[in-house]
């Protein structure tokens, strides 16, 4: 059969230049035509199915491994949003990559982090960071940042139950000062000061909780989040790599550090003698 039915192409509707956040979240529309939609896989429940339609040589099943492993967190202080990372993407025991970017620039006010599946979030997040441009350009003013986490939750509860996996905080800053949400695949969107997702968000816990105050200055908070990451890190296998360091400003974010958690091993290491 021809590649274009193949990829689900339809003609494009009137207008074809113009986006509209409906057009982008219609199941069926094929990626040619509005190519900031998936286009589904062709058989039902692919969060459940897609496993059991995986053949190798044989004729066997391949099991489809989606253990995903990650830290991030975030918090809310005095001198605005800290959002702390690390940088390894895994599928079970297998690491894929030492050097994700976990946190995305969706614009200068605005950061999403990552955890869940990589390509959804990396995915979603830059249609999110078109939909917040679209709304700058129609109202002329910048989206707040309970607005953006909205059409983000808006648009994972549209594909709720279709196998999307994600995990994100949305951090920024606007008229009402420092924001923070947690959006994720199932739809849910929660404000909070601080937060850790992935599977080393229980370590990094630990070391939040003991060190969290609302009046951190700029260097304890740095120190806190880096602290925090480097520590699941070395508990949990599926975090590893470069610890990141962002800092949410009124004047935009800032990128603080990007250190190897071998670096601030050996010297946290050498600080405790």
């Amino acid at each position: 059969p021809p590649l274009a039915d193949i990829c689900g192409f339809q003609t494009p509707k009137p207008g074809g230049l113009v986006s509209s956040l409906d057009h982008d979240n219609e199941e069926y529309c094929g990626n040619f035509s509005a190519n900031s939609t998936i286009s589904l896989p062709p058989f039902a429940n692919p969060g459940t199915n897609l496993g059991r339609v995986l053949k190798d040589e044989s004729g066997n099943d391949i099991p489809m491994n989606f253990d995903h492993g990650t830290t991030t967190l975030g918090f809310k202080y005095q001198g605005g949003v800290l959002l702390a990372v690390d940088s390894r993407a895994t599928g079970g025991m297998y690491i894929g990559s030492g050097s994700v970017k976990k946190i995305i620039e969706i614009n200068r006010y605005l950061l999403g982090t990552m955890a869940g599946g990589a390509a959804d979030c990396t995915y979603w997040e830059r249609v999110l960071s078109k939909q917040c441009r679209l709304y700058e350009l129609r109202n002329r003013e910048r989206i707040s940042v309970a607005a953006a986490s909205k059409i983000l939750s808006n648009i994972a509860y549209n594909y709720k139950g279709m196998g999307l996996s994600m995990g994100v905080m949305v951090a920024g800053y606007d008229k009402r000062g420092p924001g923070l949400y947690y959006v994720d695949s199932d739809g849910e969107r929660t404000p909070g000061n601080c937060f850790s997702v992935g599977s080393g968000s229980i370590y990094a816990y630990g070391v939040l909780d003991a060190g969290y105050r609302h009046d951190l200055t700029d260097e304890e908070a740095y120190d806190l989040g880096r602290r925090a990451i480097y520590h699941a890190t070395f508990r949990d296998a599926a975090s590893g790599g470069i610890v990141r360091v962002y800092h949410m400003k009124p004047t935009g974010f800032e990128v603080i550090s990007e250190q190897d958690c071998k670096e601030l091993h050996y010297m946290y290491a050498a600080e405790k003698q």
